[in-house]
């Protein structure tokens, strides 16, 4: 059966928008926990701004205290070339560069428009220029909540132009949540066939219910990387109604049952799920933590044998 390879987001994507400052020593923790339950990458950190980010304002200290487990790649989201000279300190194995397809958005959320998002990349890969392998997000690449359709065309063309600078893979995200499964499965079958050199990542959001046959779709046409949050955690904030990623755990709980090579250790993953609303202060979105996974029968309650 296809191996399937996960990145989970948590400590990066997951904790960026909460509101209360969440310990460096927590971060390192969890950070070392998802070390141990089998995730071909963890995004840790980013080398945002610590004004523009100040969740993420302790990137150095929590990368120079992760426990690094081999087999693992630890890396960052970097958004100009002050973030990669910051993050070439840190020793991070990827940069995750980051830019939207739709106009609006990129605005909205970058503060400028997509051609100066690429141009600011184009000359971060430059200055990196070998060194640490490089990946480009690409948001809202199944549609804009503020501008509707983004055409594929558009997505293509970006890929294709960050493949000629030499990057290593493209994550194609599902920002706000807008992808269905038909679509998942077109853009899937496109990119592969256009882009078969790429590692492609595909990142979904949960915001209308549709993450995990989103997940499906594109698993059932070849894909075989994929983000994920524990629990769920996370969200855009610059995109109205953004709720979390999809649920690591969910998502790879549902794959291993279908009988998908995760290499996960699912136990502890959701142990993991249990102990994040500790963390973060509040519940999170993620069910199987909540209703323990298939695998773990429990007894049935003495009123369903007396209703038979």
């Amino acid at each position: 059966m296809t191996r399937i390879y996960f990145n989970d987001v948590v400590t990066r994507d997951g904790f960026q928008i909460e509101p209360n400052f969440i310990p460096t020593d927590d971060k390192v923790k969890l950070v070392d926990e998802l070390s141990q339950c089998g995730f071909a990458k963890i995004e840790v950190t980013s080398f945002t701004s610590p004004k523009a980010i100040p969740m993420l304002r302790d990137a150095e200290e929590v990368m120079g205290r992760i426990q690094r487990m081999p087999g693992v790649e630890y890396t960052v989201l970097v958004p100009n070339l002050r973030g990669a000279e910051r993050a070439f300190e840190s020793r991070a194995d990827e940069f995750n560069l980051v830019m939207s397809t739709s106009e609006t958005h990129n605005l909205a959320n970058l503060r400028m428009t997509r051609e100066k998002s690429f141009a600011g990349l184009a000359e971060v890969i430059r200055y990196v220029d070998g060194r640490t392998p490089i990946n480009v997000s690409l948001s809202t690449a199944f549609g804009c909540p503020m501008e509707g359709d983004v055409p594929q065309s558009v997505v293509e063309d970006f890929i294709r132009r960050f493949t000629a600078l030499g990057v290593r893979g493209v994550t194609i995200c599902d920002t706000t949540g807008m992808a269905h499964p038909a679509q998942v499965a077109s853009m899937a079958n496109d990119l592969q066939k256009q882009f078969s050199e790429l590692q492609l990542t595909f990142h979904f959001h949960n915001t209308r219910g549709m993450g995990l046959a989103n997940v499906l779709a594109a698993v059932q046409s070849g894909i075989i990387r994929f983000d994920g949050s524990l629990g769920g955690l996370g969200g855009c904030p610059y995109a109205p109604g953004a709720s979390g990623n999809i649920s690591s755990e969910d998502t790879i709980h549902m794959l291993d049952a279908m009988g998908y090579d995760t290499g996960m250790n699912i136990p502890k993953l959701i142990e993991l799920a249990r102990e994040l609303p500790l963390i973060v202060g509040h519940p999170v979105p993620g069910q199987v933590a909540k209703a323990g996974s298939t695998s773990q029968l429990h007894p049935a309650p003495a009123y369903v044998a007396e209703l038979r």
